[in-house]
């Protein structure tokens, strides 16, 4: 007899920053698995091009413009979602920034500081926020996703501000699991390692980084956008039903080593 639990057939999936990169990944495979997406971007390019290419797989999909920042915005948007899909099961809050990483802590402008906190940290906040009262609303229960990053648990010299919204990320998902588990909601985070991806590949195509950090990675390879497309299939399913609270390390090792 086939395991069911995986299959998201039925289910409507949101994800932030989800026309490239991981974002799309996870909604790939999302929408592979049976899931309606809808995607928030602020490329509205992007956000077509994403959405054709989900359809062609025969899922329903849909894209609204969305900067996660903006309050507003992100309350516009989930209802936009709503009106088109009818509901949400699972959020994904992956929408984010890098920082500079050009100057020292000391150096550091309070807008820099600001910049990185305004997506990563109070777009998330916003984010799972507009998602939760949803899903309470529904009364279905759901999953709530962060993207956190390998980030939060290891030193960043001339990332304290990212550091420190990946951090915070974490504790959110660790009181929204206790918080909202009446209501049959689920919290966690996945902390990708190095995932190479638009936003980071000066980095990684950087001779003196590859040959630093590479060999420190077991699998020995960067990780690609479609190596997050089986976690997130994973806690939009009844297959983590009793999985809340968690952060899950996805980086080929390199935590480890």
């Amino acid at each position: 007899m086939a395991y069911h639990a995986f299959d998201l057939t039925g289910k409507v999936a949101l994800v932030t920053g989800g026309n490239a990169g991981i974002g799309f990944g996870m909604a790939e495979a999302l929408a592979q698995a049976g899931a309606a997406v809808c995607i928030c971007g602020t490329n509205e390019g992007r956000n077509s091009s994403a959405v054709e290419k989900l359809r062609a797989y025969g899922a329903t999909a849909l894209a609204v413009r969305c900067d996660v920042g903006d309050e507003t915005a992100v309350e516009r948007a989930f209802s936009e979602a709503m009106a088109g899909l009818g509901r949400i099961d699972a959020c994904f809050a992956n929408a984010g920034v890098l920082g500079a990483g050009v100057t020292s802590f000391v150096d550091m402008t309070a807008d820099e500081w600001r910049r990185v906190m305004r997506i990563d940290l109070d777009g998330a906040f916003f984010t799972l926020r507009a998602a939760a009262r949803r899903m309470m609303e529904g009364g279905r229960g759901g999953s709530l996703v962060v993207m956190s990053s390998i980030a939060a648990n290891s030193g960043q010299p001339r990332g304290e501000h990212y550091a420190a919204a990946k951090g915070g990320l974490i504790s959110i998902v660790r009181s929204l699991a206790v918080e909202l588990a009446r209501h049959g909601i689920r919290a966690n985070a996945i902390l990708p390692g190095w995932i190479d991806t638009t936003m980071t590949e000066t980095m990684l195509r950087s001779k003196r980084f590859v040959e630093k950090v590479l060999p420190r990675v077991p699998l020995r390879r960067w990780g690609t956008p479609a190596d997050l497309g089986g976690i997130a299939v994973y806690l939009a399913s009844d297959a983590s039903a009793y999985h809340t609270g968690d952060a899950l390390l996805i980086d080929g090792g390199y935590s480890k080593f």
